[in-house]
């Protein structure tokens, strides 16, 4: 988009002014007390024209959104072994993945996000003989192993569990939000196979007095300064304790690779990806909240209470982010697709609860104004994500985008749109949507 000599592309315009970025692009007369019925007269037909095909709910379409078919960010970048996947920043490595990429039931390694706060360390020659330290101040019998003796000396476990950055979304946020501008791609449900924390703390002895465990992690801060810790973060005794909270040596069943941790890692499902720390060399039992670097400020935290737009929030007022939110991805078909109107349209994707399972997914073709039940399957184990499937006719061609809205088992459910902003753009659970041309 061009004005004098500053040019401005479609995603800045509606993450600077959303309502601002439909009058500019579409021609439309703003009426601030309907987002819906917009597009009429010249700004249906310019969406129309940039989109190459009628709108068929053009008058259902909430307005501040950019169309789906419009909004597609996917396009491959190269990093080694992960081909496709879209790279945000390169210091530290922060990479997503297209929504069409992770259909998998389990997630290949090949199709993990990347989300790093500092520099990995080099792959060791020797990983069972990686160290891993656990202590702290309410632990009874501070002590050390190897990765060799974890495995010797605990029962393995496996399950599959969701990881997701806690800023996934981010890019929706208005107003904007900083950070690794994600969109829906920073997720991932592979299979993790490791000893149970619990079995891991529970053989060091934990004092009543425990309330928090936190992770020192190998990777170094991106100043080089080895006494600057780039992360260290935690979760509370109650998520520590859980079956699924894993000290991870094996993801797929091969060893970890060295971008997601190798040769060890946490692994707490359901919660902020960065309470999962990799390249894992010790494990503190706190008598506090742990007060590692990134636990503090604002720093994966959420205003305790609702909190105005662009508005500043004190750090007491900041609450820790903990069980992850209802969502929904669609990994089928990938969005752009062309479509005979006539034909049946099957969709599939995954839906994801934080601690709990997902109750309902359902999915529009009108912009939400009416919604259709998918077939939900029950998830691979508690934690893991549940696969989901819908079939869709549309009435006449033209442009549709097909939205996707799970709900989980309390009641909760998507919202359509971007949810309350929070200073960081953590936690945006808005629907997803992907774009069709029935024709």
């Amino acid at each position: 988009m061009g004005k004098g000599n500053r040019r401005v592309g479609i995603h800045r315009l509606y993450r600077d002014d959303p309502e601002r970025a439909d009058c500019v692009l579409w021609g439309r007369r703003c009426d601030p007390l309907s987002r819906r019925g917009f597009l009429a007269g010249s700004g249906y037909a310019a969406m129309s024209a940039a989109l190459g095909a009628a709108i068929p709910f053009a008058h259902l379409m909430p307005g501040g959104l950019i169309p789906a078919a419009l909004a597609q960010t996917d396009a491959p970048f190269q990093i080694p072994g992960k081909d496709g996947l879209v790279v945000l920043n390169d210091r530290p490595l922060n990479a997503e993945t297209p929504a069409w990429l992770l259909d998998d039931e389990v997630t290949p390694a090949s199709r993990l996000f990347v989300r790093n706060n500092g520099i990995p360390p080099p792959a060791t020659a020797e990983p069972d003989g990686w160290p891993l330290a656990v202590g702290g101040e309410s632990c009874l019998n501070p002590r050390r192993y190897t990765v060799g003796e974890l495995k010797r000396r605990f029962t393995a476990h496996s399950y599959q569990l969701v990881l997701e950055c806690g800023g996934n979304g981010r890019a929706e946020f208005d107003p904007p939000a900083t950070g690794n501008q994600w969109t829906t791609g920073a997720v991932g449900c592979a299979r993790w196979t490791g000893a149970r924390l619990r079995d891991v703390l529970e053989d060091c002895g934990i004092a009543d007095s425990a309330v928090y465990i936190g992770y020192s992690a190998a990777d170094t801060h991106l100043s080089g300064d080895p006494e600057r810790v780039p992360i260290s973060r935690g979760v509370p005794m109650r998520k520590a304790l859980e079956d699924e909270t894993l000290v991870a040596w094996a993801m797929n069943d091969e060893d970890i690779p060295l971008l997601h941790g190798f040769p060890l890692r946490l692994v707490c499902g359901g919660w902020p990806a960065s309470t999962s720390g990799k390249w894992l060399t010790g494990i503190a039992v706190r008598d506090r909240v742990h007060d590692g670097e990134k636990m503090g400020g604002a720093s994966y935290r959420v205003p305790c209470e609702p909190a105005a737009p662009g508005s500043e929030v004190p750090d007491a007022g900041m609450c820790i982010i903990e069980s992850m939110p209802v969502k929904s991805l669609i990994t089928a078909p990938r969005s752009g697709l062309v479509h005979p109107a006539a034909e049946l349209l099957a969709l599939r994707g995954h839906a994801w609860a934080g601690d709990l399972r997902v109750a309902a997914v359902h999915v529009s073709i009108d912009f939400g104004a009416r919604w259709t039940r998918a077939e939900l399957a029950p998830p691979a184990n508690r934690l893991a994500w549940q696969r989901w499937h819908a079939r869709v006719r549309f009435p006449t061609p033209g442009y549709y985008e097909l939205w996707a809205r799970a709900e989980d088992e309390q009641g909760r459910s998507q919202p359509m749109v971007v949810p309350a902003w929070n200073p960081k753009g953590y936690l945006n659970n808005a629907c997803h949507r992907i774009a069709v041309q029935a024709v």
